[in-house]
């Protein structure tokens, strides 16, 4: 059993949030002892799971609903799933677009680079695309698509 301190620490989530889930319903098992909020394994894989929804872009609104379809059991697996199924997709497009700034950002490193060693940009431009080394021209390419 953990306290919510300890809980905290572990999810680098503020006390106040905790106690938010709790009051919500998120934590509907959640044992308490004189007054204590105890979290229990279960409370700690809920949690997970939260924090997963939450930074996939759900709705705390949103949450509790899948919490209650994980309260009524087999009959809403398939909900469950495609609830899931529908957050990957909304990850592996957000990924996608970091990507890109990533690639961007890598090449506009390398960009700076070769014009601070030629001082001046004109020299870097004129490799652009067809000159530029293999791996940059990916990075060039792929934030350019």
């Amino acid at each position: 059993m953990y306290t919510i301190g300890q809980v905290s620490e572990m999810f680098g989530l503020p006390i106040s949030t905790l106690r938010y889930y709790d009051k919500e319903g998120l934590f509907p098992e959640i044992q308490r002892v004189s007054g204590i909020r105890k979290f229990s394994e279960n409370e700690i894989e809920a949690l997970r799971v939260i924090e997963c929804l939450k930074k996939s872009g759900l709705e705390i609104k949103d949450i509790k609903q899948f919490m209650e379809w994980s309260k009524q059991g087999s009959q809403t697996f398939q909900i469950r799933k495609e609830l899931f199924e529908k957050q990957k997709v909304v990850v592996e497009e957000e990924i996608a677009k970091l990507n890109r700034v990533l690639n961007m950002l890598q090449y506009k490193c390398w960009y700076y680079v070769e014009a601070i060693k030629a001082d001046n940009e004109e020299s870097v431009k004129a490799k652009v695309p067809e000159e530029l080394p293999e791996q940059i021209k990916k990075y060039y390419e792929y934030s350019h698509s």
